[in-house]
């Protein structure tokens, strides 16, 4: 297997990449991005629109899509953080009612903003379901969704086999929260098409441009780059599971990574032996979840059931045999069908995890720098609406984004190196232990 990620990563081999512009020389901006994932390309639109005067910059330090935003499953959903019981145990059932409000607005204003700009991603509008495989897992989509219906939340509902049945096909399946509003879309192809979106607005993007220094001051940040410098008023950290490298954010998040299989074009009776009609997105309700959707030419995904874990700065553990093979092995068992199937792509992405499991924006260098990190892997919804949350906080407007609850909330800090793999290992440890319980196959 290469190393090379745009070989092996499966949406990356769909798009085409022009050479990449650098910076090069001193360049003075209004505002400078870092980042070039869905959070910074939103930023920088958002912020477009809002100051069409405003000299605005993007720099990547590999390609636009190059992280997760090119590399997750590409579901466009309303999860906040891991689950709806864990946010309103840790904020408070308000504040989990306000959390899905936030991202049931971040999923349209992603489906609206493809259809408007005509942003060229696969996407489909097909619903999402949450399925139960194990009594246990049962009991637990049952009280999340009565969970949903006390909080006065709509548009959820469990579907009993016989009904869930009728839409996708799986000896494992005991019903499923179903919930309409969830895109399925290529990620890549949507970050690319942002880049092309962006630049015929008068954005500067600068791709293979790795920030080294970031010093805040008055009246201009200096960003500090191989071939330059950027001055910039305002900043803003798009850098999610990365941003444990920025020095400022060192303990804000964690990098997890999650792995992904994907099969051949299936044919047609393979495709009958599914029975999947409406081709929604699926999770399942392990900690570790399973994730799985039908691609544009229709190609099976499924991603998740394990992380890796990298110690300190490394970022390199995109691949893991083991979870590969173990993923195939679901694949064929939640589909028997799909005995015979061959895959064709194993791939895997760094997502930013907060030790509170729920998102974080804020505001550091008395405002002058915003972050944004806990994605969580659920994050293509909520990274298109944090761009029009961060440029209302950049440009210094209350509103009802803004007065979010995570919007400045203190995280729980991440302790230092070994601590951390120490105290990230045992997390990890616990759901592996909680999946084999709930679910023994």
């Amino acid at each position: 297997m290469t190393n090379t990620v745009t070989d092996y990563v499966y949406w990356l081999t769909t798009i085409d990449r022009e050479p990449a512009r650098s910076l090069r020389g001193d360049l003075e901006v209004d505002f400078a991005i870092v980042g070039g994932g869905f959070t910074g390309l939103s930023t920088a639109y958002h912020l477009k629109q809002a100051e069409p005067s405003a000299r605005i910059a993007i720099v990547e330090s590999e390609f636009i899509g190059f992280g997760a935003s090119g590399r997750n499953g590409g579901f466009s959903m309303t999860l906040f953080g891991l689950t709806l019981p864990i946010t309103a145990l840790r904020f408070g059932k308000d504040n989990a009612r306000a959390a899905h409000h936030y991202m049931e607005r971040a999923v349209d204003t992603t489906k609206a903003l493809i259809g408007e700009l005509s942003l060229d991603c696969d996407y489909e509008h097909n619903g999402f379901l949450r399925v139960a495989t194990s009594a246990r897992y049962e009991k637990r989509i049952r009280h999340d969704v009565k969970l949903a219906e006390k909080l006065g939340l709509t548009g959820i509902e469990w579907i009993e086999p016989e009904q869930l049945a009728e839409q996708v096909q799986s000896p494992l399946y005991r019903g499923a929260w179903s919930e309409p509003r969830c895109g399925i879309l290529n990620p890549a192809k949507l970050a690319r098409a942002w880049k092309a979106e962006l630049e015929s607005r008068g954005i500067d993007i600068f791709e293979a441009t790795p920030v080294t220094e970031i010093t805040p001051g008055q009246p201009h940040a200096v960003l500090t780059t191989p071939g330059g410098r950027l001055k910039a008023r305002k900043v803003v950290l798009a850098t999610n599971a990365y941003s444990h490298l920025i020095p400022q954010l060192r303990r804000k998040q964690v990098p997890a990574w999650t792995h992904i299989v994907l099969t051949e074009p299936l044919s047609d009776q393979q495709m009958d032996s599914m029975g999947w009609r409406n081709r929604q997105g699926i999770e399942d309700a392990r900690g570790l979840v399973h994730y799985y959707r039908l691609t544009a030419d229709n190609r099976l995904l499924m991603g998740g059931r394990d992380v890796s874990l990298a110690y300190g700065n490394s970022m390199d553990k995109d691949l893991n045999a083991r979870t590969f093979a173990a993923l195939e092995s679901d694949v064929r068992r939640t589909f028997p069908g799909l005995t015979g199937v061959r895959f064709t792509h194993r791939w895997g992405g760094p997502v930013s995890v907060t030790l509170d499991m729920a998102p974080a924006i804020g505001r550091i260098a008395d405002g002058q720098m915003i972050y944004s990190v806990g994605c969580l892997g659920h994050a293509v919804s909520a990274t298109h609406l944090h761009g029009r949350t961060i440029t209302d906080l950049l440009l210094e407007r209350e509103s009802e984004l803004t007065d979010v609850f995570f919007v400045d909330r203190r995280t729980l800090p991440v302790p230092p190196e070994p601590l951390r793999m120490a105290l990230t290992g045992a997390i990890r440890g616990y759901l592996r232990l909680e999946d084999r319980v709930n679910d023994p196959r």
